[in-house]
Order: structure tokens, then C-alpha cells, then sequence
């Protein structure tokens, strides 16, 4: 009877009923703070996610890119330029369209050549027109004109002078950034080449480890030997440029001079230091 008793059935009942609000109010305080760190560590991952594609779209206008310029109505047909651009450098210039057949072809196959020199060279359009190509060369320039300019739309004119002050926090400061890049321009002259139409002597300018420039001092000269230096050695002094090396093609009709252009202009490389 004494078990049974109603007295002590409500007293075990409080009792646990007391010891089940204990353990309820234990849990909450743990389960609240387990949540908030989960709800605050998704905005940071968020975050990183828009970071990354930013930073690729700047690498993107900083790296090496090509540009192609309208082409240029002349009377003999149209020229039009295409530009690789390099962390804000012209790097090589081709012409993707030219006068050609009969007279206008020979006349652009003289030309172009040079001009994609000298657009590298100048790193502009006020390049000078080719003798005998005065309409192949003011197509070339205007198209190039419209290359640089499409360049310049596509990467901000922040581009070039980033590239100057990258080289800031390697010196202790701009002025001396700018005189260790002044130090690493210099003129590298190759050893004469000796061919059996007469000798071929390429002479570089190197700057920051690069190629900027590239000419012969001496090739052949006379009849036609002459005409083929002159087809040729354009031709050799933009792959040199282009290629960075003494790796480049043989120009057809041209083996010799070509054969003792790579040879000078491994020579000055390797004064260089190349």
C-alpha cells in the first residue's frame, strides 16, 4: 500500500519532470553559439569566390594579347595590321592583308617587312615610308594607327606605367628603378659572318633582357645579291624580334645571307649574354 501511495507518485513525477527542464536549458546555450559561427563563415567563402575572378580579368589585360587594326583603302588594294601587345609593348606586327600580284606583290614583299620592323622599333605609327611603297606604306600605317588605338581601348593607359612601376619595389626608388632600366639597354654588334657572297654582321638592342631591336650592318651588296639582302634581311631582323633567339626561318632565295644573319646574330646573343 505504502508504494502505491499518491504522495509519493507526485514526487517522483516533479522530480523528473525538474531534471528534464535541466537538461533542456543545458543544451540551448550550446546549440545557439555551434550556429552562429556557421552562418558567418558562408559571407567570408562568398567573398573569396568574387575576389579570384578579378584578379584574373587583370592578368588578362596585363599578359600578351593581339590586336588587329580596320583596314586601309589604298589604290592598289587594301592593308591591314595585326599587333601582339605585351604588358604594354609591341612585341610583333604582322600585315594580314597587302596589295598583291605583279608589281603591287613585290612592292608589298619589299615593304611590309620592313614596316613590321619598324613598328616594333618605334612602338608607334610615326614609322618612315618605305622608298617605292608610298601607298602600301600609308595604308600600313593608318591600319596600325587604328591597332594602337583599339590596344590602348582594350587596356588602360595605366597599363604601360604599371609595368614601369613594377620594377618600383625591387629599387629603393623610382628614380632608381628607372636608372637600373637604363643600365640593362644596351647595343650588342655580332661577329661578322663570312658567306660566299660576302660577309653579314647583325648588330641587337637589348633592353631588360629583350630583343627591342634588331639590323645588319653589313650583307651583301650589288646586283643581286643586293636585291636579296634587301628582300632578306628586313624579314631576319623581325624574327629575330619575334623568335628572341637565332632560331628562325631561312629566307627563300636567300640561304646564304640568311645562313650568316643567324650566325652573326647567335654571336651577338651570346655577348649578350642571350
Amino acid at each position: 500500500m505504502r508504494k502505491s501511495h499518491p504522495i509519493r507518485r507526485a514526487v517522483l513525477a516533479g522530480a523528473a519532470t525538474v531534471s528534464g527542464i535541466v537538461l533542456l536549458l543545458s543544451l540551448k546555450p550550446a546549440s545557439g553559439p555551434a550556429s552562429a559561427p556557421a552562418a558567418g563563415a558562408a559571407p567570408q567563402r562568398t567573398a573569396a569566390a568574387q575576389e579570384s575572378p578579378q584578379g584574373g580579368s587583370g592578368a588578362q589585360r596585363t599578359g600578351t594579347r593581339s590586336v588587329t587594326g580596320d583596314a586601309a583603302r589604298t589604290q592598289y588594294g587594301d592593308v591591314q595590321v595585326r599587333l601582339t601587345v605585351s604588358d604594354g609593348r609591341i612585341t610583333a606586327a604582322e600585315a594580314v592583308r597587302a596589295p598583291q600580284g605583279g608589281v603591287s606583290g613585290q612592292k608589298s614583299e619589299l615593304a611590309v617587312p620592313r614596316l613590321n620592323q619598324e613598328a616594333v622599333t618605334a612602338q608607334s605609327a610615326n614609322i618612315d615610308t618605305v622608298s617605292g611603297a608610298t601607298y602600301t606604306s600609308g595604308g600600313y600605317k593608318k591600319s596600325l594607327q587604328s591597332a594602337l588605338d583599339k590596344a590602348k581601348a582594350d587596356g588602360p593607359a595605366s597599363g604601360p606605367s604599371a609595368g614601369s612601376s613594377s620594377g618600383a619595389p625591387s629599387g629603393s626608388s623610382s628614380s632608381g628603378a628607372a636608372g637600373s632600366g637604363a643600365a640593362q639597354a644596351r647595343t650588342v654588334t655580332g661577329e661578322a659572318a663570312q658567306t660566299d657572297y660576302g660577309p653579314v654582321q647583325v648588330r641587337i638592342t637589348v633592353s631588360n633582357g629583350r630583343i627591342t631591336k634588331a639590323e645588319a650592318v653589313q650583307a651583301p651588296q650589288g646586283g643581286l645579291s643586293g636585291q636579296k639582302s634587301e628582300l632578306a634581311v628586313p624579314k631576319l631582323s623581325q624574327e629575330a624580334v619575334t623568335a628572341q633567339s637565332a632560331n628562325i626561318d631561312t629566307v627563300s632565295g636567300a640561304t646564304y645571307t640568311s645562313g650568316g644573319y643567324k650566325k652573326s646574330l647567335q654571336s651577338a646573343l651570346d655577348k649578350a649574354g642571350g
